[in-house]
């Protein structure tokens, strides 16, 4: 398993070339690189799709969810110029997957998941591997996690139509948000948000990507969110 990491990281490597001009950068945090290749990304894909865990793709996970491309996880998080004392929100949980490379780098990930099935069955699994800074949640992550406010960083792995106004409310002052937005299956344009000192914000389009929606209703069996 260790020389299809390898490959990963390498695939990864290639493809922040190919699109560095689009990036503004070259290469990527190291530390970002190291907390990818610390991660076995096999446990997060079904069974029957563990032989392409390593590919630098999107699979699915089922109800109608994916993990996200490597390439797309590695650069959304270098974006965010985490910090070890950093507190982090994700929002949509999917997999567990991208949890599990935040826990790698920031001292506390709260991360929250729309479906209450995928929700929980990411909890349970990324409590089995051993990530104890991380809480998991099932509610609606386009209010955000108002408890835990402000976060030093937010990432969203789905796509919304704009940027939601409770996670730029959540945001900490010299924070960073990195989020998708767009239609559904149709153009969308990965965004860096950056509210500075001033709680003035600051937008940047990185490059196109593909996601699945952010739903903004709330959950159904989740009034105001169950946490694990």
């Amino acid at each position: 398993m260790k020389k299809s990491i390898k490959r990963m990281l390498a695939e990864i490597e290639r493809e922040v070339t190919y699109t560095s001009r689009l990036i503004g950068k070259s290469k990527l945090d190291p530390r970002v690189m190291a907390a990818i290749g610390n991660v076995s990304r096999e446990a997060f894909v079904p069974p029957d799709l563990v032989r392409f865990a390593y590919d630098n793709g999107p699979l699915p996970i089922g109800q109608g969810q994916t993990i996200s491309q490597p390439y797309i996880v590695a650069l959304m998080t270098d974006l965010l110029q985490l910090e070890p004392d950093h507190i982090v929100l994700e929002v949509g949980t999917g997999s567990g997957y991208q949890a599990a490379i935040l826990s790698q780098l920031v001292k506390k990930v709260f991360t929250i998941e729309r479906i209450e099935e995928l929700g929980i069955a990411s909890a349970e699994l990324l409590k089995s591997q051993g990530y104890s800074n991380i809480e998991c949640r099932t509610g609606n992550g386009y209010d955000g996690w108002p408890e835990h406010a402000p976060y030093d960083a937010i990432i969203v792995t789905a796509a919304a139509s704009h940027i939601p106004p409770a996670l730029i409310e959540q945001l900490k002052p010299g924070g960073r948000l990195v989020i998708p937005v767009g239609l559904p299956y149709m153009s969308q344009e990965l965004m860096l948000v950056e509210k500075d000192e001033q709680g003035e914000i600051h937008t940047r389009d990185i490059l196109g990507v593909a996601f699945v929606p952010l739903r903004e209703e709330t959950p159904t069996n989740s009034n105001n969110g169950i946490s694990y």
